[in-house]
């Protein structure tokens, strides 16, 4: 009998231990999340990377026009030979720049172009022009606030090769002061095409 209960006993005690142990390891539903915690410190600032290359130079204070159709006008005298005539003795034109302003006049830089070809067959020179050689033309050039004032000993007005293309365009480039002392000793301003590309016109 004592054995019989000893044993009874032992296996009761047996029993609760591995309840215990199941209720104990048993897990439970998830709690309600915190709140959020405070912002950490900023970490050290990290090294400088490598500085990158150069970039190109920009044309940000450089104006320019497109090429221009321009008209000459016949510069006239009376004749001293045959009064009541009159001769022409040259012609001038007049190109509209209304951003030609007194300060470029004065420490700034113009420049004007002749397109001696077309637009697909470019022969670009620079004014003032004295061409003795094969157009027998002499173009000089004058700067006004607003406008530039073209002089020449033939009539040098944007005309049409029997292909309709245009001949004889003009372009005028302003440079605002202080940009143009740096420029000029980089590039060659009787060197249209160097002139383009140092700018980055476009056409």
């Amino acid at each position: 009998m004592k054995l019989l209960l000893k044993r009874s006993t032992y296996l009761l005690l047996l029993l609760a231990v591995s309840v215990l142990y199941v209720a104990c390891s048993k897990d439970g539903p998830a709690g309600p999340a915190g709140p959020e915690g405070p912002a950490g410190a900023n970490g050290a600032a990290g090294p400088a990377g490598p500085a990158g290359p150069k970039g190109d130079s920009g044309t940000a204070n450089v104006i320019y026009s497109e090429w221009l159709d321009v008209a000459f006008i016949p510069d006239s005298v009376e004749s001293t030979t045959t009064p009541g005539t009159w001769d022409t003795v040259g012609y001038h034109a007049f190109i509209d720049a209304p951003k030609l302003t007194a300060d470029i006049v004065n420490q700034g830089e113009i420049k004007v172009y002749i397109n001696l070809g077309t637009a697909a067959n470019p022969d670009v020179a620079p004014l003032p022009m004295y061409d003795g050689l094969f157009f027998n033309l002499n173009l000089l050039v004058e700067f006004v606030v607003g406008n530039i004032i073209l002089y020449a000993n033939q009539d040098a007005g944007t005309g049409l090769t029997q292909q309709g293309d245009k001949v004889l365009q003009y372009r005028y480039i302003l440079i605002p002061g202080g940009t143009a002392a740096r420029m000029a000793k980089t590039v060659d301003w009787k060197n249209y095409n160097a002139v383009k590309a140092y700018l980055k016109l476009k056409d």
